[in-house]
């Protein structure tokens, strides 16, 4: 069976524990400025990864295979790729072959306009396309662990790779709806998006400090759910917070943030599955 997980170091524990402890000590700015930190991939101009809020343990966590849990999540992802499902008794890799080839460079360019819906397509509607119109199988329910499991082990195999999606042609139409969601203050505490990820960003709300809100490192596992969820997890997440009413997933509205949102943080790397608090 070929080794999909992309995670440097499988091989050598010795060298993934070094590789760990470089990760979770990022180096000083060159002057030595200790107020200034050079986060390599994971800071593009002023574009940062959540990966540089969180702290030193949790960036530990993901840096190391055996460590992050994510990974019994990309386990299950790769049976599902491996296993034939459906009337027509197909695979994943029965028309993609290896996945380290073929779905590479895939989740830094997701979400896409797919002709046939005239609108938009992220990873996840992606899968259950090819489920319902390749395999004849039933599609998999969001957030259940055969979705979040095959979902990251295809975005695993772009793990590094810049995030680069499209706004150009008619995806543009749906890169304004996303954006209009993304500063449209909504729910009790009428408040928007770039409120927090943008106006506050690295400030303190109660004990979390307020990231930049990127998309590059979902799914994610999260320690406060103690599992993996989708970025439309966390949108809903953050719509309940606010006291508004969360749209479904794979909803229009979602899928037209998740693209403004993930364009938000191109060039940053995809280090699906991340580890967050």
């Amino acid at each position: 069976m070929t080794n999909t997980f992309r995670t440097p170091g499988a091989s050598a524990l010795a060298a993934v524990a070094g590789a760990v402890m470089l990760a979770a000590t990022p180096a000083l700015a060159a002057d030595g400025d200790s107020t200034r930190i050079d986060w390599g991939p994971y800071k593009v101009g002023d574009v940062r990864s959540g990966y540089t809020f969180a702290g030193a343990q949790t960036r530990a966590m993901q840096d190391d295979e055996f460590q992050n849990p994510a990974f019994l999540w990309l386990e299950r992802g790769m049976d599902i790729w491996e296993t034939p499902a459906g009337q027509a008794g197909k695979a994943c890799t029965d028309c993609h072959g290896d996945a380290e080839e073929s779905m590479a460079g895939v989740a830094a360019r997701y979400p896409i306009y797919f002709e046939d819906w005239d609108k938009l397509m992220n990873i996840e509607q992606r899968i259950n396309w090819c489920r319902e119109n390749q395999m004849q199988a039933e599609p998999f329910k969001w957030e259940t662990d055969e979705m979040l499991g095959i979902t990251a082990f295809v975005k695993h195999q772009s793990k590094g790779m810049p995030v680069d999606v499209s706004i150009e042609g008619p995806a543009h139409e749906f890169w304004e709806k996303g954006k209009a969601f993304y500063e449209t203050r909504r729910g009790q505490l009428d408040l928007a998006c770039t409120h927090c990820h943008v106006d506050n960003e690295g400030n303190l709300i109660r004990a979390e400090t307020l990231s930049q809100g990127q998309a590059n490192g979902f799914p994610t596992y999260r320690l406060k759910w103690q599992t993996v969820g989708s970025l439309h997890r966390r949108f809903r997440g953050c719509n309940k917070n606010i006291r508004a009413e969360p749209y479904g997933y794979g909803s229009d509205e979602y899928t037209n943030l998740e693209l403004y949102v993930t364009w938000r943080g191109n060039g940053l790397p995809v280090e699906s599955p991340s580890v967050r608090k």
